[in-house]
């Protein structure tokens, strides 16, 4: 921490805390050797965008699984890592309703066909590590998280093709379907937990038929919204639950918010959007995110799913996850058209540039995929194999945290809940940066720097403050207290 002084001789307090390729990982940096090259960024608090819903993760039946082969020592160094105050402090989480690719096996909580009343529902395959991992969660955070569940897919017998996988719910279990959400939230309050959210169906478009999965077209889904699920959540007693649509990649955001909000009668049960950041290793659609906004201001936008995907994790390597070396899902199988949004990338610009690109263009929210994951990517039932920020083996009882928590941590755990994104401007193409101003008054400023070149940083608010320097491939976040 230092000190200078501001205008009307105020005292400003100034913490930088940095991640690097050179080992930082959320290290508090005291000591600015000043650079060859030089930057300015401009924060401007008058300016004002969206208020901010939080950060964080998601609870998967892989994760918790994890966890309970883990030490109870290690479980809870993990747990506290997310959510203690002296960890990252994550406010805004998502969780799966039934099984999921990242589920040991397929399951529903309506296993007993034709059972339009849902009378057999139970939500007993979750109670041995997801319910326990959620709980342990909420005894450690002090300001508590919020949550957004999702179905991957309707019960298979609501289905069209009765399978796990694909296919579409048949008209005739809409009601069903929409009960089917109604117990879900009972049930998990019946054990202590409370859903802020829920979203309609995780990727309505499908991921390609290879694990659950249900379809649904824009119109599909607001009218089951509209005339279904809406309506019965309100009856049931569930009128302030968030429902969000969509729930996939950005670039088709405009036919879906067309649709969702399409009037009146159509939005008025949706509380906001849910993004992914598949479509892309590198581009985050701000002109999808604009118009997304534009044409809901006061709904939420939130990125509800992302990660390392098609990656088996790199084991203690942190050096890995700042080079461009990894590939998705689109480096082997997208289109011709598409091939050039999946290039090689560096795990670390894609989550730090992400982020910050989201920030700027009216996303209040952002959710990481797994937060626990073994050495080779799972446990998943279809092996469909992804990085999470924390690794584990559990033979060994060791846990390797990857420069990908320390990224997210830089903003949950200094932009909390409820805080503005404010004006910020930077005077360079490459280095990335954004700011929010805390309840507290406090301005939180995120600076991605993902080129070879160290800068010295000049900060204009109200004063100029130029003693801070940014290492070359480093995120840092500056927090300005006065």
């Amino acid at each position: 921490m230092f000190y200078i002084q501001c205008s009307k001789g105020k005292e400003m307090t100034i913490d930088v805390y940095e991640t690097s390729e050179e080992g930082n990982a959320l290290t508090l940096i005291q000591d600015f050797k000043p650079a060859d090259k030089s930057l300015t960024i401009q924060v401007n608090p008058e300016k004002q965008f969206q208020k901010i819903t939080g950060f964080g993760g998601s609870f998967t039946e892989a994760s918790a699984f994890l966890l309970n082969k883990l030490s109870q020592a290690n479980r809870k160094k993990i747990l506290d890592a997310y959510f203690s105050d002296e960890g990252a402090r994550y406010s805004l989480t998502r969780t799966h309703i039934a099984s999921c690719d990242f589920s040991l096996s397929n399951y529903t909580y309506a296993k007993v066909e034709n059972d339009l009343e849902l009378k057999h529902f139970s939500i007993e395959d979750d109670k041995d590590d997801l319910i326990p991992m959620i709980l342990d969660a909420q005894k450690i955070s002090k300001e508590g998280f919020k949550i957004i569940a999702s179905p991957w897919t309707a019960p298979p017998w609501m289905k069209d093709n009765k399978s796990f996988v694909g296919g579409k719910l048949l008209p005739e279990f809409n009601d069903a379907f929409a009960l089917y959400f109604s117990k879900y939230l009972s049930a998990y309050k019946k054990e202590g937990i409370n859903v802020w959210g829920i979203t309609v169906i995780n990727e309505p478009h499908g991921n390609g038929n290879n694990w659950e999965s249900t379809l649904f077209s824009p119109k599909e889904m607001t009218d089951f919204v509209q005339d279904y699920l809406g309506p019965k959540l309100e009856m049931d007693g569930w009128g302030d639950l968030n429902i969000f649509g969509y729930d996939q990649n950005r670039a088709g955001l405009k036919e879906w918010v067309d649709e969702m909000y399409r009037d009146e009668k159509s939005s008025k049960y949706f509380a906001g959007v849910a993004i992914h950041w598949y479509e892309s290793t590198y581009d985050y659609f701000p002109d999808a995110l604009q118009y997304a906004h534009k044409k809901a201001p006061e709904k939420y936008l939130i990125e509800t799913e992302g990660c390392v995907d098609s990656e088996v994790p790199k084991w203690k390597d942190d050096k890995w996850y700042w080079q461009k070396e990894a590939t998705d899902w689109g480096w082997d199988w997208a289109s011709e058209k598409d091939r050039h949004l999946h290039p090689k990338y560096a795990p670390v610009n894609r989550y730090a540039a992400d982020i910050i690109g989201c920030l700027n263009n009216y996303v209040d929210g952002w959710i990481d995929w797994n937060m626990v994951l073994d050495t080779q990517g799972g446990p998943n039932w279809f092996k469909n194999w992804c990085v999470a920020p924390v690794i584990v083996n559990p033979d060994k009882d060791e846990v390797y945290f990857t420069p990908l928590y320390y990224v997210m941590a830089h903003f949950s755990k200094f932009m909390r809940p409820g805080a503005v994104k404010i004006g910020c401007e930077i005077n360079h193409k490459e280095v990335m940066a954004t700011a929010v101003q805390n309840p507290d008054g406090s301005i939180v400023i995120a600076l991605f720097n993902p080129t070879d070149d160290k800068f010295s940083i000049s900060v204009n608010l109200k004063t100029e403050v130029k003693q801070i320097t940014i290492d070359s491939k480093a995120l840092q976040t500056i927090v300005i207290k006065q």
